[in-house]
């Protein structure tokens, strides 16, 4: 009897020993492998392990968002660009299937996918499932800049980016934002004081240095790697954008500080004078857009953005500047089109061009071109009666997106240097009494037209 009981302890035991030797192969396979490294098993024609994991992550990623009904797509510019070269391809293909794994396994730190936020509600189910997978997460939000304006600066948080990490990869999610100007905007990832700085490399993201602004996409449904996902149906055109996709906010506490000292002309001139320049702006917007010339708010139009968020009611114009490297001979024919007679045209192509139209007793259009020098961009001016010149300096900028009365629009990045260049250091204090020849602190004398020249280069009408 006791030989017996020693037999049973014996199997019992042998059988509990494999057991929790099952148990544990399981527990570190599908829980600590994904947090302290690569331990997947190989994707068909991966390179390494490291490759493999981030087709791993992806997929469980994939994985999590669909069971959820989370529509996210790719905007990972690494991914895209390789994608790009293939899309045709990539079109026609049914299944992507591939001999080895070329795009989710190419070398990065994270994987981008984008996600519009009218397409999901915020449910903490994902995230608990997320952890179930093994995933840790981290969510940054801020303010709503939607809800901001000259009567209403506090603004709610919403959620702007979320970061999924698991093993050795992650996953950045870019949470995009339908705005009145019918564009997309996604915010800056800021990381507030109690936020864990080493939970990713941030300096390597492709998102979230600056805020963004993009034109809506059409998506396109593809299968790489053996995974389904959804992409901009034009990636090189997608991969531009973001090169220049930088968005500056219209500054509200300091134009409400503006109106504080100066009060706002609130007459019906005023508010008849600011109807008919936005209808102007967008009219201008819609035709240059059209023939795909680049454009940006100048002169006292960019001024009464950056000063005031609305069009200075004395300015009595909108003022445009466009890089003579984008003019197009079919500008002035557009506008004639678009019900914009021309009513000048100073300079030429290759030296101080400036064109303004306008309707009969409607507010006037001057479109300014700019010229790029080793040091300095300069545009030109000419006095219509005597033939002079001038010139006015500008230190070198880029260009950045901005919402202006309900348009995405261009403006200065280096907004502040390019209107102290116009206006000088009190450029916050409101000039109604303005010469074009003297008052800009940045003008020089540039010398005369020739005579002989004035037919061509002095056109009023």
């Amino acid at each position: 009897m006791q030989r017996i009981n020693k037999n049973v302890v014996l199997a019992l035991l042998t059988l509990t020993s494999s057991v929790f030797l099952l148990f544990q192969l399981y527990y570190y396979k599908y829980y600590l492998s994904p947090k302290n490294g690569p331990a997947f098993s190989r994707v068909k024609g991966s390179q390494s392990g490291q490759d493999n994991t981030r087709w791993h992550v992806v997929k469980k990623f994939l994985n999590l968002v669909s069971s959820h009904n989370v529509p996210v797509y790719l905007i990972d510019p690494l991914v895209l660009g390789l994608i790009n070269k293939d899309v045709k391809q990539l079109r026609s293909s049914s299944d992507g299937s591939s001999p080895e794994c070329k795009y989710f396994c190419a070398p990065r730190d994270f994987t981008t996918f984008a996600l519009l936020d009218k397409t999901w509600k915020h449910e903490t189910g994902l995230f608990r499932s997320a952890e179930k997978m093994g995933f840790q997460w981290l969510k940054i939000q801020s303010k709503d800049p939607r809800l901001e304006g000259m009567d209403d600066l506090s603004g709610i948080e919403i959620p702007l980016h979320y970061i999924f990490r698991l093993a050795s990869h992650a996953i950045h999610v870019v949470v995009f934002y339908e705005r009145s100007g019918n564009y997309l905007w996604h915010g800056q990832l800021r990381l507030k004081q109690h936020m864990d700085r080493k939970f990713v490399p941030f300096r390597k993201l492709h998102f979230g240095r600056y805020p963004g602004a993009y034109e809506k996409l059409v998506l396109l449904p593809v299968s790489i790697d053996e995974l389904k996902v959804q992409i901009p149906k034009n990636p090189s055109q997608f991969l531009e954008e973001m090169s220049h996709a930088r968005f500056l906010e219209c500054r509200y506490r300091e134009a409400r500080a503006f109106f504080q000292l100066y009060p706002d002309d609130t007459s019906l001139d005023a508010v008849e004078f600011r109807k008919k320049a936005k209808a102007l702006l967008h009219l201008a917007a819609l035709t240059l857009n059209n023939l795909g010339v680049r454009f940006w708010l100048s002169s006292g139009t960019c001024l009464g953005w950056y000063r005031q968020c609305n069009i200075i009611p004395y300015s009595r114009d909108v003022d445009l500047g466009i890089f003579i490297k984008d003019y197009k001979s079919d500008i002035i024919p557009a506008f004639w089109k678009a019900g914009l007679p021309l009513k000048h045209k100073f300079g030429k192509v290759e030296d101080s061009l400036e064109l303004s139209f306008q309707r009969e007793g409607d507010v006037k259009l001057d479109i300014f071109f700019f010229y790029e020098e080793d040091d300095h961009i300069w545009n030109g001016g000419t006095q219509a009666k005597s033939g002079k010149k001038f010139k006015y300096l500008f230190p070198k900028f880029t260009l950045c997106w901005t919402e202006f009365v309900e348009l995405k629009v261009h403006v200065p990045c280096e907004t502040l240097q390019y209107i102290e260049a116009n206006y000088g250091k009190d450029w916050k204090e409101p000039v109604k009494t303005w010469d074009w020849k003297s008052s800009p602190p940045n003008v020089q004398y540039n010398g005369m037209w020739p005579v002989d020249e004035w037919d061509d280069v002095i056109q009023v009408y």
